[in-house]
């Protein structure tokens, strides 16, 4: 194959709310931890075990501040994008790195409020969850969602 893929796709929990940063020309960038977890359970002692990895995201413009407005810590959100390696030089001269995922289209999941929320009603009730659904291009510009009334 000769092409090549860079592709992400993460659903997982906000560690921390979206910090937004504005630019001169009305351009911006918002950052977040996103968890993801691992669970399995050890053959050895039987006991249930939760391996914790933490990803650094990044999205741009019209959808940063969508994220900003709506989501919050502990909510949960599907985002795909593509891995970018950064460095950088420290306060104290040394080089350093980092990876992120800088994101391409995403859906809110749930939030921390929902959560609770459902887990208080009693069995009967269902709350409508709809996600919210964001795309962006590779420019990081907003593509509106086409609507079709297709039956199928």
């Amino acid at each position: 194959m000769s092409g090549t893929l860079n592709k992400v796709m993460l659903i997982g929990h906000l560690g921390d709310e979206v910090k937004i940063h504005y630019f001169e020309g009305g351009n911006c960038i918002a950052r977040f931890p996103l968890a993801t977890n691992e669970t399995y359970t050890n053959k050895q002692t039987g006991e249930r075990v939760t391996n914790t990895d933490w990803h650094n995201i990044v999205i741009r413009n019209k959808a940063a501040e969508i994220c900003e407005k709506y989501l919050s810590k502990g909510d949960k959100v599907y985002l795909e994008g593509r891995l970018k390696n950064r460095q950088w030089q420290g306060e104290d001269g040394n080089t350093r790195y980092t990876t992120e995922v800088h994101v391409q289209d995403f859906t809110f999941l749930s939030t921390k409020k929902e959560s609770t929320e459902n887990a208080q009603q009693p069995a009967g009730k269902v709350a409508q969850n709809e996600p919210v659904r964001s795309t962006t291009g590779p420019s990081g510009t907003e593509k509106p969602e086409q609507d079709d009334d297709l039956p199928f």
